[in-house]
């Protein structure tokens, strides 16, 4: 590997969330140090999901198969439907435990200002699934942020034309919060005391 070749991995790296330059070239000196143990097995894994993984064309989530484990889950409550902003919330609503219902990914959230209408959104096919009304209650569990609740405004204002509970995540959430980063207590306790809207 040549330094150009290094240069180029560690700007890749860097690119990465919550990376930098410096946190790109420890980690990469790291990989290097320990190709056996840690490149090799990085590079099987990252090929192995670049040719494997799918986006479920039911909830959004990623999988190795079309639908997905929890679409497939037949002993999960088929009528509740939590509606989250990216599959970084499915993950953490998951790995919690507490909720055994279904979902479905917005693949982000309305922005003006980032110029993100419903349109970008997986919006039309989250209405498709109410129309089968198999559904009872829609959980919006969206980011406390300013665009968070006017992506909640807009589905309400879509959602009054179905016979549905709405619910929205207790506001133990701080505002600005998403689930991603909260710990597990805080995204149990906003589930459990979860309000009606």
């Amino acid at each position: 590997m040549s330094g150009t070749d290094i240069e180029q991995l560690i700007k890749q790296i860097a690119k990465l969330p919550s990376l930098g330059t410096r946190s790109a070239r420890r980690i990469v000196l790291h990989l290097l140090k320990k190709k056996e143990t840690s490149l090799l097995p990085l590079i099987s894994g990252l090929q192995s999901v670049a040719e494997n993984i799918k986006k479920c064309p039911i909830c959004g989530n990623f999988d190795t198969d079309e639908p997905c484990s929890v679409c497939r889950d037949t002993s999960r409550d088929m009528q509740t439907l939590c509606v989250v902003q990216d599959v970084a919330d499915l993950w953490a609503m998951e790995r919690v435990g507490v909720y055994r219902g279904q979902y479905h990914v917005l693949g982000g959230i309305l922005s003006a200002l980032d110029g993100v209408t419903p349109e970008d959104l997986n919006i039309e096919s989250l209405f498709s699934r109410l129309s089968q009304g198999q559904i009872k209650e829609v959980i919006l569990a969206l980011p406390a942020t300013i665009d968070g609740q006017i992506t909640n405004h807009y589905l309400l204002s879509r959602l009054k034309e179905y016979p549905l509970k709405v619910t929205t995540l207790a506001q133990g959430l701080p505002m600005g919060g998403e689930l991603d980063y909260m710990d597990d207590g805080t995204i149990q306790l906003a589930l459990s005391a979860r309000k009606e809207i």
